[in-house]
């Protein structure tokens, strides 16, 4: 069983969760047509792994501009997943970051960490959260289109001049339900 708690000065160790590699499989391709987004998987003939460089997350600066949700397995105590949220100009609060350890992927646990932020950031007067899914993350925005999301923006710009010049960033928005019913 997994509980999902917010970080606090006393699991702020938390923060430091490593990054554990992911697959690389293919690429989303995103369209417009008139007012809605369409988008595809294309799938690479060899399938690739990566991992994000870990971060080094400091507890005051993540609470002075939003708040961390740790994800713990009820057995061990042990944190297992990560979603970090960040305050935002507008009606959506930005998911910055979202991670679970390998051994727990597929079990409803990244699912548990968003519903949690989703809920936490109504009550912080937020519409709904945001994220940013690289279109070759193809597991991550598959994931995010099945839990809710939708597409609201595609950029294929950010990358130009870079090493992963041949990236686009795909932008997914998450509306909060109607009703004021919190989570905990």
């Amino acid at each position: 069983m997994i509980i999902i708690k917010e970080i606090t000065p006393e699991t702020k160790a938390d923060l430091q969760l490593k990054n554990e590699p992911f697959e690389i499989r293919g690429r989303m391709l995103v369209t417009r047509t008139s007012a809605e987004w369409q988008h595809e998987v294309t799938l690479f003939e060899e399938k690739m792994q990566m991992t994000f460089p870990d971060e080094a997350y400091d507890f005051d600066a993540v609470v002075a501009d939003g708040f961390a949700l740790g994800a713990y397995d009820y057995d061990s105590g042990k944190c297992v997943g990560l979603a970090i949220m960040k305050n935002d100009w507008f009606k959506y609060m930005y998911l910055t970051d979202l991670k679970v350890n390998q051994a727990y992927r597929k079990q409803g646990v990244a699912y548990q960490l968003i519903e949690a932020a989703l809920y936490m950031a109504q009550e912080r007067g937020y519409a709904g959260i945001f994220t940013i899914g690289q279109d070759n993350n193809v597991n991550a925005c598959e994931f995010y289109l099945r839990s809710g999301f939708e597409i609201g923006g595609y950029n294929t710009r950010g990358y130009r001049h870079t090493v992963q010049e041949d990236k686009a960033d795909i932008y997914f928005y998450w509306d909060a339900p109607k009703s004021s019913n919190s989570y905990q």
